[in-house]
């Protein structure tokens, strides 16, 4: 967790993209027009004439849904309300996935709590069916108190992960060294609130309580400055995403030095698990990516 010394100006770089943020979402689409719910007998539900989208889970059931388009690049943006109080059990799924046995994907995992229990973020890069690249954190703020917005920017070079505009992960392509990454498989943006009590909280110990149920996670604002895919081909040209916004900056954008130093400030204050730090789950050695 973050140090009592943590400065004002740190606060306050944090505080920043906040603003940004809130600015950049202020003219969104419609969530119908967007996305399908594709589970949950009921349980989804698409409000306010498309402006807030509702995931719940009861012990019969959770539920899901997935975008209309598949993308290839692009830099995603969605807000999101966690399921408040007694939440332990429950993980509350936010991805980018392809499909196949060699799939890519690009990983938020929100697992739940017992209540005044900080929840964690779970987050993971697979490239060609491969994963085992978690790396995991505490929030710095209640993430069931109001809606905040989680990022995911994809670009040929690099992943970025960010809250409210904080980066708090980075995942480089290092394909020269032999790693593969993300960049040939379209993939679409999915979403699910389900039952995982046997892993979820304190590795399964505590399990979901179903008297508090139903839960309830929320969505709204979502935006994506991306490359469509329709029928083998990208909406893009070489050099320019087709989208809502005229700037392609994202499709080679980099965390330049203030975000760096961000970024330092939640993995040294909120990382909790590193993948690349694990030397007893890789006995014969860390991934080549983790020393690149």
């Amino acid at each position: 967790m973050a140090s009592s010394s943590t400065s004002s100006s740190v606060k306050l770089m944090l505080l920043m993209p906040v603003l940004v943020s809130s600015l950049i979402v202020a003219t969104v689409g419609n969530l119908n027009q967007d996305f399908d719910i594709t589970w949950g007998d009921g349980r989804a539900n698409i409000l306010n004439n498309g402006k807030l989208l509702t995931l719940k889970l009861d012990k019969a059931s959770g539920s899901g849904f997935q975008s209309k388009n598949e993308y290839l690049f692009g830099k995603i943006d969605m807000q999101l309300k966690l399921v408040p109080g007694n939440s332990a059990g429950t993980v509350t799924a936010y991805y980018l996935s392809s499909k196949g046995s060699t799939w890519d994907e690009i990983d938020f995992e929100f697992l739940g709590n017992l209540s005044g229990d900080p929840y964690i973020l779970h987050t993971n890069v697979f490239s060609q069916g491969k994963g085992n690249r978690e790396q995991q954190f505490y929030l710095w703020f209640d993430p069931t108190a109001d809606f905040h917005t989680y990022s995911i920017l994809w670009n040929p070079q690099r992943i970025i992960y960010s809250v409210d505009g904080t980066p708090i992960r980075e995942f480089k392509n290092s394909e020269s060294i032999g790693v593969p990454f993300p960049k040939n498989q379209p993939m679409r943006i999915y979403s699910s609130l389900w039952n995982a009590d046997d892993w979820a909280t304190r590795g399964g110990l505590v399990k979901t309580d179903w008297s508090q149920a139903p839960f309830t996670a929320s969505y709204r604002n979502f935006k994506a400055d991306a490359c469509t895919w329709s029928s083998g081909a990208s909406s893009c040209s070489s050099t320019t995403p087709s989208s809502s916004s005229n700037s392609s900056s994202w499709l080679s954008q980099e965390l330049d030095s203030a975000s760096q130093e961000r970024l330092k400030w939640v993995q040294k204050n909120y990382m909790i698990y590193n993948y690349c730090s694990d030397t007893k789950r890789f006995p014969q050695g860390l991934p080549p990516e983790c020393s690149a």
